[in-house]
């Protein structure tokens, strides 16, 4: 959205330091799909919910991954763990990203009480590859094989299933002695670079069943910052930089605009990043507070000043 004279922009008539030194509106976009997405709202509601009725919660990892998100809910009572130890009379809150079937299970027979926080979208990845898994197929994950989404998907099956999670290494020894298999794809992944490898693994396996996984809000974001860095002088990109669907924004952004800067916060910026620019395009990944992203708005509209 523009952000236009007398909201988020201004008449810029006074020859400052770092827009244009002549009478323009100096254009702030910003993306229509930004903020909390879906998951991460409800997992937020659940902790919530949890925290007002029962006094001893924990949560395995970062329930979303944002900073600022974990320190407010820990702020809220719920402490952060890292290993799973004595559950009695405890409950333990589930991240959105999804936990491994052990875990959970680990956690059940140590007393704790289980509330899961995953993501809806990201169990049905879970069905489709316990399903698959069922068939005969071998599943292959497309996703960063260190993020929490894909140690989760990898917790629900019997058998390792392979992960790529780059083109440039992928693994051909691997690849070649598979018959038939199931793909499916971390839902914060890059919609091009998915496609790449699923056409190569077309090329060495004779059976590929892929399931596009993607989900809806990440396809949303990633179609609009195809756009948005070609029409935008510079572009800023906010969240956290364990967070993936933001990291992928901002290669996709950086690869149009190599004037795209990424912040956790407006702390980060620097206005030097903007000198001369008539327009700057401003996104956000899908756990960054709407807190921050006006911080950043309106770091924006001071330089206008």
């Amino acid at each position: 959205m523009h952000a236009g004279p007398g909201k988020h922009g201004r008449q810029n008539c006074h020859g400052p330091a770092y827009f244009p030194a002549r009478c323009v509106s100096v254009k702030i976009n910003i993306a229509r799909f930004g903020g909390f997405c879906f998951g991460v709202k409800r997992a937020l509601d659940i902790a919530q919910k949890t925290i007002a009725t029962d006094t001893r919660v924990e949560m395995l990892g970062d329930l979303v991954h944002n900073e600022d998100v974990i320190t407010e809910i820990e702020r809220a009572g719920i402490r952060r763990i890292k290993r799973i130890g004595r559950g009695a009379g405890k409950t333990l809150l589930l991240g959105a990203h999804g936990t491994a079937l052990k875990k959970i299970q680990t956690a059940q027979r140590r007393g704790y009480k289980i509330v899961d926080a995953t993501c809806p979208m990201v169990k049905g990845i879970h069905k489709i590859a316990q399903r698959m898994e069922q068939e005969g197929y071998a599943i292959i994950i497309i996703g960063d094989r260190n993020h929490d989404e894909v140690h989760g998907i990898v917790g629900q099956l019997n058998k390792r299933p392979l992960v790529i999670d780059r083109l440039h290494q992928f693994p051909v020894r691997a690849v070649n002695k598979i018959r038939k298999a199931a793909v499916v794809v971390q839902s914060t992944q890059n919609a091009e670079t998915v496609f790449k490898i699923i056409d190569e693994l077309k090329a060495y396996i004779p059976d590929v069943r892929f399931f596009n996984t993607i989900c809806k809000p990440t396809r949303l974001r990633q179609a609009e910052i195809r756009t948005m860095p070609l029409e935008n002088d510079v572009m800023v990109i906010i969240g956290s930089r364990t967070s993936a669907n933001t990291q992928r924004l901002c290669q996709i952004s950086h690869a149009l605009n190599k004037k795209t800067y990424c912040v956790q916060s407006k702390q980060e910026l620097r206005p030097e990043w903007f000198r001369g620019a008539r327009s700057v395009g401003v996104a956000s990944g899908a756990s960054t507070p709407a807190t921050t992203i006006q911080a950043v708005v309106d770091y924006l509209k001071r330089l206008n000043k």
